[in-house]
């Protein structure tokens, strides 16, 4: 029997058929492009892809957890005044 070997390994992982894994590839392109309706992009960064989103309330309402440095997501962080010089 002729075969070749399937090496992605996230996403169809633990599907048992070849539609189970189209399934899977239909309902993760629907995902992406709601995504990129929302305002969501890929950014390339030393040969990784990064999903960003320019307003961090989006980017959270969506449940997705900042991979960011800790300083720089402090930094993301409103004052609004809470804090002083003083504290």
């Amino acid at each position: 029997m002729s075969y070749f070997t399937w090496k992605e390994t996230g996403l169809t992982q633990d599907c048992e058929s070849l539609e189970a894994m189209a399934s899977r590839f239909e309902e993760s392109a629907k995902l992406m492009r709601r995504m990129a309706d929302e305002g969501f992009i890929l950014q390339i960064r030393k040969n990784k892809q990064l999903i960003t989103h320019e307003n961090s309330n989006i980017f959270n309402e969506w449940g997705f957890i900042s991979e960011e440095a800790p300083f720089r997501q402090l930094a993301l962080i409103p004052d609004n005044g809470i804090t002083s010089a003083s504290d």
